[in-house]
């Protein structure tokens, strides 16, 4: 099986234009794809797919949200061993910790994580930012 989800929380639509994007880039890459809001699956379904793609705003003072996401994280955490992951997130504000913070809780739940980073855009992405989603997906399809 070689299925792919993107799974992501939205406040303002730019974690949603990115999920998009992404989902965009693994299809090209000749990955099937689902694309989720994280309030329509749940941890044990999303443990199923071969290659996650995980996407979060930084809010409050950078941490993952925390009525939906960070409980569905939580849950999930302990699934993700040997798990092809991919991260990414919008923020408005700060230097980019909760993806950082973020990036650490998926090497201890020993993830086997695409970059070694998570991919993070400043805001709405633009016409570049898309681009740089797109491209992010298809490198996680082939990875």
């Amino acid at each position: 099986m070689n299925e792919a989800a993107v799974i992501y929380w939205t406040q303002t639509g730019n974690t949603e234009q990115m999920a998009g994007a992404i989902a965009e880039g693994i299809r090209a890459g000749g990955v099937t794809c689902d694309l989720l809001n994280v309030a329509d699956i749940d941890a044990a379904t999303a443990a199923g797919y071969t290659k996650l793609a995980l996407g979060c705003p930084a809010m409050g003072a950078e941490v993952l949200e925390e009525m939906e996401f960070e409980p569905f994280f939580t849950e999930l955490e302990g699934k993700l061993s040997g798990c092809k992951l991919a991260l990414f997130g919008s923020y408005g504000w700060g230097d980019g910790q909760w993806m950082r913070d973020w990036v650490q809780r998926a090497e201890d739940a020993n993830a086997s994580l695409y970059t070694g980073e998570g991919l993070i855009v400043n805001e709405t992405p633009d016409a570049d930012g898309l681009a740089q989603c797109r491209a992010f997906g298809e490198g996680f399809a082939a990875y």
